[in-house]
């Protein structure tokens, strides 16, 4: 098998080695008052869906965890076909102002994918605006007219004979965004994130092979700045 490696690029501050425990499947990697970092495994929701049998999320456990937070909780989703790092503020003050630094593009996410195929350039930057397929939700389509602005940086780690791991850096944070810009030709990569049903050749049950290894960001109430890993399980 050919293999050709490189170094994905490192968050900008120093991970934090903290002793993980699990909550029903839910890792907790990093907790204080005021915030929790949760480790998401494939196939749960982040938000309630609708009815009864879609009320398990990462909402709900964090919330039996931690029954004295208040507030809306939820600061940023995975889709739930994605695993991997995501942060919640168990305080209003917390979640507000980590729902400020999300829109002000002052957190780094970043992930890690296999995708299909082999893209061309060992790195770059896609520029792909997106909107929603309004008679195909959830699926979303590239719209140079009307699409939202959406850019994505990446980085080739991996190339083998049929599939390529790669790092992605979303300057954005649109829908399926990673999921699209890995998909499209003309722009794209044109190599499907593998496991993907809706825009690869993924079939039902599959695993995305999609992960949110890298999460960076200020504490509320100051401090510096803390980043975490989460190592990739594929």
């Amino acid at each position: 098998m050919n293999r050709t490696r490189a170094t994905g690029p490192a968050l900008r501050v120093i991970g934090y080695a903290v002793e993980p425990g699990p909550v029903d499947q839910l890792r907790i990697v990093h907790a204080t008052a005021e915030i929790v970092v949760v480790d998401k495994p494939p196939g749960l929701l982040s938000v309630p869906g609708k009815g009864p049998d879609k009320a398990d999320c990462v909402a709900a456990r964090v919330r039996a965890a931690f029954p004295a937070a208040c507030g809306p909780l939820i600061v940023h989703r995975l889709d739930m076909e994605t695993s991997g790092l995501m942060v919640l503020g168990l305080t209003t003050g917390a979640q507000r102002e980590l729902s400020r630094q999300f829109e002000s593009r002052d957190v780094e996410k970043s992930y890690t994918a296999l995708v299909r195929g082999s893209p061309g350039r060992d790195e770059g930057e896609i520029s792909l605006p997106l909107r929603a397929d309004v008679s195909h939700r959830p699926f979303q389509v590239v719209d140079r007219i009307h699409g939202r602005a959406a850019v994505t940086r990446y980085r080739v780690l991996v190339r083998e004979t049929d599939r390529t791991r790669i790092w992605f850096l979303p300057v954005t944070g649109r829908t399926h965004q990673l999921r699209v810009h890995a998909a499209a030709a003309g722009g794209g990569l044109g190599c499907p994130i593998i496991g993907d049903v809706l825009y690869g050749d993924g079939r039902p049950g599959d695993r995305l092979m999609l992960h949110a290894s890298g999460l960076s960001f200020r504490p509320p109430g100051g401090g510096a700045r803390m980043g975490f890993t989460s190592p990739v399980p594929f």
